[in-house]
C-alpha cells in the first residue's frame, strides 16, 4: 500500500487526531442510509448478505491459508493458482499470467449492461512475522539477492479472501446482474519484483503491467479497498479527490575526491557535503514549496559512503522518497530538490547528481462524481459506518487503474479484537494482524458497490 521505493514501503495510517475524527464519524453514522432508488436498495443488500454470510468460514480459511504461505511481489504463483481454481469452479472466464502472475475472472450477468471491476492485491512483504498466530508465516524467499522472511504484513491476504468471497456471492446471482463484473487479482503492488537495469529502467509491474495487458478493456469503473488496523472495526474511511500520495523514489550521488582522514584539506569530503545536502533538503518542504495548497513529504532514508574510519571516500549515495498530492507541486519539488542538492554540494567543491525513479506512483484520486454516486450504496452496505479521513501520505498503485477509468478506493477498519485502533500495529509491522470478522464486511462492501454501479448504469 504505502511505497517509499521500489524495494520497501513501510506504512502507517495517519493517526494524528484520528481518534477524535473517528469518534465524530461514529456519532454521525446514525441509521443506515438508503441507496439511490436506481441503485442498490435494502432488499438488494439483504440478498447480498444472504449470499455472503455463509461464506464467512471459507473466507477465514482462505485468508489463513494465504497468510501461512505468503509470496513476494512477482512470485505469487501459489496464490494465483488458488484464486484461478476458485474462479473456474464458479464458472467464470479466467485469464492467468496477466501482467505477471495476475488473475482475472469475468462474470457475465444474465442481463446486458456495462462492466465494472473489483481489485485485490496478492503479494506479501520481506518481513519476519512476530504475531505468534497459529497460522503465522515461516516462509522464506529470495529478495534482492538475499534470503528473507516473508509475511502478509499489509493485509493483502485479507483482500484476496474478501474478493474471492464477493466473487462467489455474485456468481450465485449472475442471472439477475445487469452487466459484467471483472475480478482483478493483482500481483506486485508492494513494488518492483526486479531491480533496475544499468540504465535505471524497471519493467512495468503490478497495476501498470495489468493495464498494459488490457485488463481494463470495456471496463467503465473500478473499485478497491485496503484493510487497516488503525480505524475503528467495521468503519470505512474515504475521501473525494486526492486520497493517497503520489510517490517518487530518488537517489543522490555526491562525488568528491578521496584522501586520508588526517588531511582533509587534500580531499573533497563527500560525507560532509552529503550531510549538508541532507540538512538543506529539509527546507524544500518547510520553506520552498507552497504547502498551503497540498502537503508534501521528503525523506532521506538511506545514506551509504566510506569503508574505513580514516579514509575519505570518493562518493556517497543517498536514497529517499518524495510524496506529493499534486502534479505541479511534484514537478516543482523535483526542481527544488535538484537545485538544492547540486548547489550545496558545489559549495564544498563536490558534485551532486540527482535521479528520480526508477519507480513513480501517481496520486490515488477518487473522482468526485464516482465518489458521490457510490457513497449511498457504500453507507448502506456498512450500516452507515463511513467517515471522511485525512489524506494518506502512503501510496497505492491502484492509481494506475484510475489513470484509465474512474476508480474509487477506500479503507476498511479491522483492528484485532480487543485492540485499540489508535494503538494497534500498523500495516507493514511484523505484529500486524486484523479482525477476521470484517472479512464478510469487506466482501459485502465490494459486492454492493459492483451491483449498485451496474444497476445505476445499465
Amino acid at each position: 500500500m504505502l511505497h517509499t521505493s521500489a524495494e520497501t514501503k513501510p506504512s502507517s495510517f495517519p493517526r494524528t487526531g484520528l481518534r477524535s475524527i473517528a469518534l465524530a464519524g461514529l456519532l454521525a453514522c446514525g441509521l443506515p442510509l438508503a441507496a439511490s432508488a436506481q441503485g442498490l436498495d435494502a432488499q438488494g443488500l439483504a440478498a447480498l448478505d444472504a449470499a455472503i454470510q455463509p461464506l464467512s468460514p471459507k473466507m477465514v480459511e482462505w485468508r489463513r491459508d494465504i497468510h501461512q504461505h505468503p509470496e513476494l511481489s512477482g512470485q505469487e504463483e501459489r496464490t494465483a493458482k488458488l484464486v484461478a481454481d476458485h474462479l473456474r469452479r464458479l464458472g467464470m472466464e479466467v485469464q492467468t499470467g496477466v501482467g505477471g502472475t495476475g488473475v482475472v475472472g469475468v462474470l457475465r450477468g444474465g442481463q446486458p449492461g456495462k462492466t465494472v471491476a473489483l481489485r485485490a492485491d496478492m503479494d506479501a512483504l520481506p518481513v519476519a512475522e512476530k504475531t505468534g498466530l497459529p497460522f503465522a508465516s515461516k516462509a522464506k524467499a529470495q529478495y534482492m539477492g538475499k534470503e528473507v522472511s516473508v509475511m502478509h504484513a499489509c493485509g493483502h491476504d485479507a483482500h484476496v479472501a474478501m474478493l474471492m468471497g464477493a466473487a462467489e456471492a455474485l456468481a450465485g446471482m449472475r442471472a439477475k446482474l445487469p452487466g459484467t463484473v471483472k475480478f482483478i487479482f493483482q500481483p506486485a503492488e508492494e513494488g518492483a519484483p526486479v531491480e533496475a537495469d544499468a540504465h535505471g529502467h524497471v519493467p512495468s509491474f503490478g497495476a501498470k503491467a495489468m493495464v498494459e495487458a488490457g485488463v481494463l478493456k470495456d471496463v467503465q469503473a473500478i473499485y478497491g479497498l485496503h484493510i487497516t488496523a488503525n480505524l475503528p472495526s467495521g468503519m470505512v474511511g474515504y475521501r473525494s479527490g486526492p486520497l493517497m500520495a503520489g510517490s517518487d523514489s530518488l537517489s543522490i550521488q555526491v562525488e568528491g575526491r578521496g584522501g586520508h582522514g588526517s588531511s582533509p584539506w587534500n580531499a573533497v569530503d563527500p560525507i560532509v557535503a552529503a550531510s549538508q545536502v541532507v540538512l538543506g533538503l529539509q527546507t524544500v518542504v518547510s520553506r520552498q514549496l507552497n504547502i498551503s495548497l497540498e502537503p508534501a513529504v521528503l525523506t532521506i532514508g538511506s545514506i551509504q559512503g566510506g569503508t574505513r574510519y580514516n579514509i575519505i571516500p570518493d562518493n556517497v549515495e543517498m536514497q529517499g522518497t518524495l510524496r506529493t498530492f499534486d502534479e505541479d507541486m511534484r514537478q516543482e519539488a523535483h526542481k527544488r530538490i535538484t537545485a538544492t542538492a547540486e548547489q550545496i554540494a558545489a559549495s564544498s567543491g563536490a558534485k551532486a547528481k540527482v535521479r528520480f525513479g526508477p519507480v513513480a506512483y501517481p496520486v490515488t484520486t477518487n473522482p468526485a462524481a464516482l465518489t458521490e454516486a457510490s457513497l449511498p450504496a457504500l453507507k448502506l452496505a456498512m450500516g452507515g459506518k463511513a467517515m471522511v479521513i485525512p489524506k494518506v501520505s502512503g501510496s497505492e498503485d491502484f492509481s494506475e487503474f484510475q489513470k484509465v477509468v474512474p476508480g474509487f478506493f477506500y479503507f476498511l477498519g479491522a483492528p484485532p479484537a480487543g485492540q485499540d485502533f489508535a494503538k494497534a500495529p500498523s500495516n507493514h509491522s511484523p505484529l500486524f494482524d486484523i479482525d477476521e470478522k470484517q472479512l464478510p464486511t469487506g466482501a459485502r462492501s465490494l459486492a454492493a458497490l459492483a451491483v449498485d454501479y451496474l444497476q445505476r448504469n445499465p
